[in-house]
């Protein structure tokens, strides 16, 4: 049971960086422009690896 909860949590979470990832792209453009990068593909492949690791 808990380990649906946890891998239920973890694709929430996963979803959640994807849509954090879309709404920061005109952010993200800006501050490439400007010579910065936003770290938004670490933590998005982390959450990723954490949701395949807790696959049965």
């Amino acid at each position: 049971m808990i380990t649906r909860v946890y891998r239920a949590t973890l694709f929430a979470l996963y979803q959640l960086c994807i849509v954090i990832g879309i709404v920061a792209m005109p952010l993200a453009i800006t501050a490439r422009q400007a010579g910065i990068t936003l770290p938004v593909h670490r933590l998005l492949a982390n959450v990723e690896e954490a949701y395949e690791n807790a696959q049965p």
